[in-house]
């Protein structure tokens, strides 16, 4: 990148807290928590998610990591761009990931204060119960690792696919 190229784009922000440092056993048990909720789910489905998750929680940190990673587990660019409407390009996924869409944007956002039957249901339709469990389970941690991100403000840009936490 040229001098005249830096100076074009908004300066990078550093991050607020280091907190994986001042706490390392909370990171330490979040990175043990991530590992065990990923079990038995298929790679793509789970970045989907991630990405989602995390495009309704503006973290830009982990919006970087997931795409990236997503990427590498052999998802297509088209499907990562659709994410942010998915409801409006249905086309572009499985019935089974709809559903985890729709339930990953239920518990994330929470807005009527609980999950609805409706949704619920839905991906039960798609899902047998150990993985429906592990998907919650995937769904809330990457909740946490948002928060974590966002609160943070965690920077976005420096992540490498395959890296992980």
């Amino acid at each position: 990148m040229t001098t005249e190229e830096a100076t074009a784009y908004a300066p990078e922000q550093p991050a607020r807290l280091l907190w994986a440092q001042h706490a390392p056993e909370v990171y330490k048990a979040m990175v043990r928590l991530d590992a065990a909720a990923r079990q038995g789910l298929d790679p793509k489905l789970l970045e989907l998610v991630k990405i989602r998750a995390s495009q309704l929680n503006h973290c830009a940190f982990c919006l970087d990591m997931h795409t990236k990673d997503a990427l590498a587990a052999g998802e297509s660019v088209e499907r990562i761009i659709q994410l942010g409407a998915w409801e409006e390009s249905k086309h572009f996924y499985t019935e089974k990931e709809l559903a985890a869409l729709a339930l990953t944007e239920a518990v994330t956002v929470l807005t009527d204060g609980f999950v609805t039957d409706e949704v619920y249901e839905h991906a039960a339709k798609h899902f047998e119960e150990p993985e429906l469990a592990q998907l919650i389970a995937a769904i809330t941690v990457i909740n946490a690792w948002n928060r974590f991100g966002v609160t943070c403000r965690m920077v976005p840009g420096h992540y490498e696919a395959g890296q992980h936490r």
